[in-house]
This record gives C-alpha cells, structure tokens and sequence, in this order.
C-alpha cells in the first residue's frame, strides 16, 4: 500500500508560474493499516479545511483578525478547530463580544470551546462573567475537564463570593477531581484570594499530595491576610517536609517577614536565600529590596542594589521608591536620571512615585516636568500615574488643572476622588474637601479607609459632630470601621468634637492599634488636660508592645503640662535617651515649668537646648509671666520675640499689653500697640461657632448680624442677672483699652463664645450637652463667667479654643483653674 499526498503548489520567484514536486512514493512498511496523517486528524478530514486551518492560525498569530475572520466566513468546511482559533484570537485580543457571538454560532461545543470562553473571562479580569458562563456549561450538561477547573479557579479575587466558588468545589468533588494536584492547587489559590483562609486551610489539610506550589500557595494567602506567623511556621513545615522552595517561596515570606516587623529574621531569611543560591534570581532580589527599603534600611538596599549582577526596572523602581520614602530625594532623583538612560520600558518607570515627591515637596516644576514624560511616553493610561496627577496637581494648589486631569479619567474609583479630598483638607479648605466627598456619592463611588480618614479630619477640623457620625455610619456599612486609620481618624474626630467618653469607646473597639490610634488617644486625653489619664494610656501603650514615638512622648508631656503634674513631666522629658528631642519636646518641657512658676529652671532649659527658642515657645512663656506677674522675665523674653524677624501673628504682642495693663502702666501698652502697628502684625478676630440642628452658626465679638440676635442677647441679659446672683464679679482686667469700667463690663458681656453659649441654650432642648469652639485663648473672665453659666442652667458646656478643651459642670471646669 502507497499512500500519496496531495500535490503542493510552489511559486517561484517573481513570475505567476508554478513547479511540480515530486513526492517520492512511501513504503506501507511505515505505517500501520490504520495510520493518517495526524495533522488532517487534528484539523479535519477534508483537505482544504486543513490548509484553511493553517491559514486561520497564521492570520490570528499575527494579529489579522479582520482577514481571519473573513476566511473563516469563505470557508465552506468548518470544524472545532476553526472555531477554536478565531475565538482564541478575539480572546487575546479582548474582544470577548465577538468570541462569544462564535462560540454561540458553534454547532457542538466541547469541553475545551466552553474553556478556552472561560479563559477570555478569566484573562480579562471578569471573574463574575467566566463563573456564570461555567453555569451556563453545567446547564448544557458539557462535562467540564481538569483544565476547566484550574482555569476558572485562576480568575478568583476578593470581589467574588465565597459562596460561588464551594458551590464549585462541590463540583469538584463530585466529578473527582479533588484528588488532583493542580486543580486543588487553584482552588486553594481561589479560596486564599478571597480571603477565605480557613476554607482553604480545609483543602490544604485534605490534599493527599502536595508540591511546593501548594506551599507557596497558603503561605502567600497568609501572607495576604495579616496572618504572618502562620506563613512563617508553614515555610519551617515545608523546609521540613524536604521540599525545596522556589522564588516565588522565598517572595512570600519575605513578605511575611516584613509584616511582622522582624529584621533580625529578615537577615536570616537573606542568609538562607545566600545559601540556597537563590539570591541571583532577581524576583528574589527584589523582594529584598523591598524589605530593607521598607524596615528603614535604605543603605542595605542599596548596597543590595549595587551588588545585584540584574536589575530590571522594578529593581529600579523599588529603590526609587525606597529613598523616595526615607526623605532622601536627592538620590531618588539621581537613580531616576540613571533610570532614564537604561533601555527598560519607559512606561514601566516609577512616574507615580516621582509625582508624590513633587507633591510632599510642593515641587510645582518638578512635577510638570515628570507630567511631560507622562505624556511622551503615554504613561497616562496607567490610572496609577492619572492618579498621582491628580494628587501632584491639588497639593501644589493647582486645583484647576487637577479637575482637568480628574475629568478626563474613563474610569474614577475612590483613589483620585480621595487625592482630591485629601489634598482640600491639607490646605484647610474643610468644606470643599466636604462637597467634593458628596459629589462622589452622588456618583456612585463608594470611599475606603483612606476617604474617610480623610473625610473625617474635615469634620473633625470644622467640630460637625453630625457629620461625624453620618460618616462612622458609612464606615460601618462599608466595612472600613475594623481599619486601624479609620479608626484613629474616627477617635481623632469625636475627641476634637469635644465627645471623649465616645472616643474611648472607639479607642476600646478597634480590633487593631497602631502607634497612631494611641497617639489619638494620649492626644485626646492631653487636650482635656487629664494627665493621669495620658500618663496611664502612655504606660499601655509601651506595656502593648507597640515602641511610643517622638508623637508619643510630646502628647504625654502636654497632658503634664496641662495638668501640673511637673516631676512626672520632667521625669519622661529625661527618659527620651532612644528618640530624638525635638524643638516641641523642649517647647512643652518649657511651658510646664513656667506654668508652675519655676521660671529659672524653665530658663536654664532653654539656654542648653541645641537651637533658639521660637516664638511659640516665647508667646507660652509670656503667659505664664502673665499669670504669675513676673513683668522682668517677661520683658526679656518680649524683647527676644519682638526682635525676630517674622512673627505668626499678634498673640505676642497681645499678651504682653495685658502684662502692663494689669500692671497700670498704660504708657507702655500704648508702646506695644505702636510697635505692633509699626510692624504691621494685626490682631486675629475672636470668633465662635457652634452646631446646632446640622448647622454651624459663627459668631464673633459684639455680633450683630445673627438672625436671632435680639433673643441671644435678652438671654445673656437674664443670664448676667443670674450670676450676679451667684456672685459672679467681672475680671474687667482682661480688657488692654484704658476705658471706664461700664465700656469693659459691657464689653465682656458680648464675647463670642458668650453668645455662642447663649443661642445654643434657645435653641436645644434643656439638660442637652453644649459644645462651643473658638479660633483664640478664652479669656479668664469668659472662664470664670462659663463656670458660673453651667451651675445656672444644669447642663454640660464644653469650650475648645485654641489650647485646649475646657468641660464645665455645676459651675466647676475639667481644668481645674489651671490652663
């Protein structure tokens, strides 16, 4: 028997003729009698599908798939194959519309028709669309193989439904595919992606065989999820069980490593890495690059990276972004020029980290210029790098051109939304930041952690309780509440609002705290002045484990500060031999000790510290001087402030008129206020806002434009009746105008927190809570007059102004008369 193939047509050079060639004959003794061709097996038996077969392969490899398409439509013989390359090829391309359109014009659809649709999904991040078309495959009753399996697994992210993938788990089982490594290894991979950690811990345990993918896999998922003990002590399990890791292994406890904040086991894993002779793989390198980078050691990276015999541009980027983080943007910069002249994928380069360099340095040239290689290179389609625009823009004020660039974005999820709000909070613009976070809503984008922390500090800076808790409610629909920064934000928030039994309780709850959250805390209880509550949350915290920081320390110093409690201030002042003593920490250390009227050991501190004395520092001095009448200090330190050559504002200069008028040296006030006038420093206007039904009212000094005024001021009318009858005296010293004594009671009658106090006691219901802000110092007569107010109408009247929270009940405030 010969078996003779069909003729093939060669053109030959440039002409239109064709050649014969010969086929010489096959002996049968090659063949047995029920061999064929196995390519005509593979593409169908008839000949010119096969060669049309070919033909479709080629066009699609190459892209072509206009042209391919209209072969496959010329074709009078179609089979499986043809249809599984064009619907291969609108796969890869994306066009997943027209492949599904093929697929439903197939004839018989296999197993491998209804995977290679799965795949497209999968490729393509639509998990939701890859698992109801699998649905849609078990309706057909198409028996689905192994490899459908670890297809559609493959997909899985924290968007799906757990309860999606057990029901194919089920299916799994029931096939008995569950004693199958690798598609146990994708379900375990699918259950770790979505968070579903015992469940695959379940598989784990069950799987008769493991490799080291099914090791990578769980340790990774643990990885993932926090659980970084658990990815350490599996890595020690495989080690173990003899199994040799691979760099993917290596990647993910590394990962761990970092998460547990343990550098000395982080050198030995680069030990282990050294000895495994994995450290020439550059995925590996660069994971450990990432973990010096980001446990502070810089240096070790970059030694790292000098010693790397590879590098790629994430080892690149990863540097960048290290020096990047520990404030060293010169050699960012310079390894970004060494960057650039390297022939790696310009798209691929660190643009988003360059931005947010321009951004904290406000680098308005920098990140223009960052923004033209953007677009050069076209790496504007990264939302990644839109993003970072967006936030480049807003934080160097150039709000305009960040909602050109926000406009223009095809896709907004919350992350240029939040640059936005972000970016208004930074430069107090409170109620900007506000509508902006309503607009999202309104659009259907829904925040996370990082939009509400940012949210939160609006409300929290403009006092809107009622704001506040409309966002903790949104905090908890979403599920952002168990976030640590949400959180400290959500403490943060109800402290300033003057609420602390609620921020405690937020403080209570969070199932997880960071040094920020108890930095919110020892602030919030600093701010009341509670200092044996500071002192014992301080201890907490260093009992939690959790290493206090320079935040730390300057808020239990405050707490002392406002409390008197000085030996234990000086004691902790004394005790920062591990961090850094920042001009602040002295600033506190100073105010305690002037605040109790040690005013020579105040002076020797501020003769030894490592800089001058600034003006914050004088100003807090200079109170102290006030209260304590010590006019000689007082001068000195005046002639130190009035001598510099810029001055915030005119708190200075105010304090130290009220020093001489107490004093009755009227002549020397007028000096002050010449020298004021002659520097062009003007005084601040007092004013006060208060919440009341959702709406925030204003008030300044002797207001007169309040809708209900006239009310307010009969109610301070009979309120001034009241305390009189209290025995309450005006302390008309208070007032730096040489004017008879009626203007300065008069004067002091209209205070702004006055009326505040006076429009919330008409407006909410009796026995109700009061919580009045203020810009400046309240005054000690306001004090005094607020002590008495609370005892007159029973209720609680908390006063935040500009240092610190005062909470007055029955006629005795939280500070003790010492502030």
């Amino acid at each position: 028997m010969i078996i003779v193939f069909p003729m093939r047509l060669c053109r030959s050079g440039t002409t239109s003729t064709y050649r014969k060639r010969r086929w010489l004959p096959i002996p049968c003794s090659h063949y047995t009698t029920n061999t064929m061709d196995a390519t005509i097996i593979k593409t169908g038996f008839h000949p010119n599908t096969s060669r049309s077969n070919f033909q479709l392969k080629d066009l699609v490899a190459n892209g072509q798939l206009a042209q391919a398409h209209q072969l496959f439509d010329q074709m009078r013989h179609r089979n499986t194959y043809s249809f599984y390359t064009l619907i291969s090829g609108y796969v890869n391309s994306g066009n997943l519309a027209r492949a599904r359109a093929l697929f439903d014009d197939m004839p018989v659809r296999t197993e491998v028709s209804w995977t290679i649709l799965i795949g497209g999904y999968s490729k393509h991040n639509q998990p939701v669309g890859a698992f109801k078309l699998y649905a849609e495959m078990c309706r057909w009753g198409t028996p689905p193989d192994d490899v459908t399996f670890t297809t559609l697994f493959s997909c899985c992210n924290e968007t799906l439904m757990t309860k999606t993938i057990t029901q194919v788990h089920s299916h799994v089982i029931k096939l008995g595919f569950n004693y199958t490594l690798k598609v146990c290894n994708s379900l375990l991979d699918a259950y770790c992606k979505t968070g579903t950690l015992e469940l695959a811990n379940r598989v784990f345990i069950e799987m008769l065989t493991r490799d080291s993918v099914t090791f990578n896999t769980m340790i990774t998922g643990y990885s993932n999820k926090g659980l970084n003990n658990q990815a350490i002590n599996l890595f020690i399990e495989m080690q173990n069980s003899g199994m040799i890791p691979s760099e993917y292994t290596f990647a993910a406890v590394i990962c761990a490593t970092m998460g547990l904040n343990d550098f000395p086991l982080g050198l030995q894993f680069h030990t282990l890495v050294i000895k495994s002779n994995f450290i020439w793989n550059i995925f590996v390198s660069n994971s450990f690059l990432d973990f010096y980078s980001k446990n502070d050691s810089i240096d070790n990276a970059k030694q790292l990276f000098d010693e790397m015999t590879l590098l790629d541009c994430v080892s690149y980027n990863v540097i960048i972004t290290g020096f990047a983080w520990a404030g060293r943007l010169k050699e960012s910069l310079n390894l970004f020029h060494e960057l650039q002249l390297t022939s790696f994928d310009r798209k691929q380069f660190p643009f988003a980290t360059m931005l947010s360099l321009a951004a904290n340095e406000t680098n308005l040239k920098m990140g223009r210029q960052i923004h033209a290689q953007i677009l050069v290179t076209e790496a504007n389609s990264d939302i990644q790098v839109s993003n970072a625009l967006v936030d480049m823009y807003a934080r160097c004020d150039r709000f305009e051109e960040a909602n050109v660039i926000f406009s223009s974005l095809l896709n907004k999820n919350s992350v240029p939304w939040t640059a936005i709000i972000s970016a208004y909070v930074q430069k107090g613009f409170y109620n900007e930041a506000l509508d902006v976070f309503k607009q999202m809503l309104e659009s259907h984008v829904y925040g996370d952690h990082a939009t509400f922390a940012s949210t939160l500090r609006a409300s929290s800076n403009l006092t809107s309780l009622s704001l506040g808790k409309q966002l903790h409610s949104c905090m908890i629909t979403s599920g952002c509440i168990s976030n640590v920064f949400c959180g400290s934000s959500l403490l943060d928030m109800y402290a300033k609002c003057g609420y602390i039994k609620d921020a405690i309780q937020v403080f209570d709850e969070m199932p997880l705290r960071n040094i920020v959250s108890w930095n919110t805390m020892l602030t919030a209880y600093a701010q009341i002045g509670d200092g044996e509550a500071t002192i014992r949350t301080f201890n907490e915290l260093v009992n939690s484990g959790v290493k206090p920081d320079s935040v730390s320390f300057l808020e239990v110093l405050t707490g002392c500060s406002h409390s008197g409690l000085v030996d234990e201030g000086l004691a902790y002042f004394k005790s920062m031999t591990q961090i850094v003593v920042k001009r602040e920490h002295y600033a506190s250390i100073v105010d305690l000790l002037c605040r109790c009227g040690r005013f020579h050991e105040a002076e020797k501190i501020m003769h030894e510290m490592p800089f001058d004395p600034d003006e914050i520092m004088l100003t807090s001095v200079l109170r102290a001087c006030r209260i304590y009448k010590n006019q000689d200090f007082a001068k000195r330190m005046a002639d130190a402030l009035f001598n510099m050559e810029v001055l915030r504002d005119a708190g200075a200069y105010i304090t130290m008129s009220s020093i001489y008028a107490e004093a009755g040296q009227w002549e020397d006030v007028s000096k002050v206020k010449m020298a004021m006038k002659n520097r062009g420093v003007k005084k601040l206007p007092a004013y006060s806002w208060v919440e009341v039904n959702h709406e925030v009212h204003v008030f300044s000094a002797n207001d007169r434009i309040h809708p209900r005024i006239g009310e307010i001021w009969e109610k301070i009318d009979v309120l001034g009746r009241k305390m009189e009858e209290e025995g309450y005296k005006a302390d008309t010293s208070v007032i730096v105008q040489n004017v008879n004594e009626d203007v300065k009671l008069e004067s002091l009658k209209y205070h702004s927190e006055r009326l505040a106090i006076a429009f919330a006691l008409i407006s909410t219901p009796e026995g109700s809570r009061i919580v009045v802000m203020k810009n400046l110092r309240a005054c000690v007569d306001c004090h005094s007059a607020i002590k008495v107010i609370s005892k007159i109408v029973g209720r609680d009247i908390v006063v935040r102004d500009s240092s610190r929270f005062h909470h007055f009940r029955d006629g005795c405030c939280s500070c003790g008369d010492y502030w």
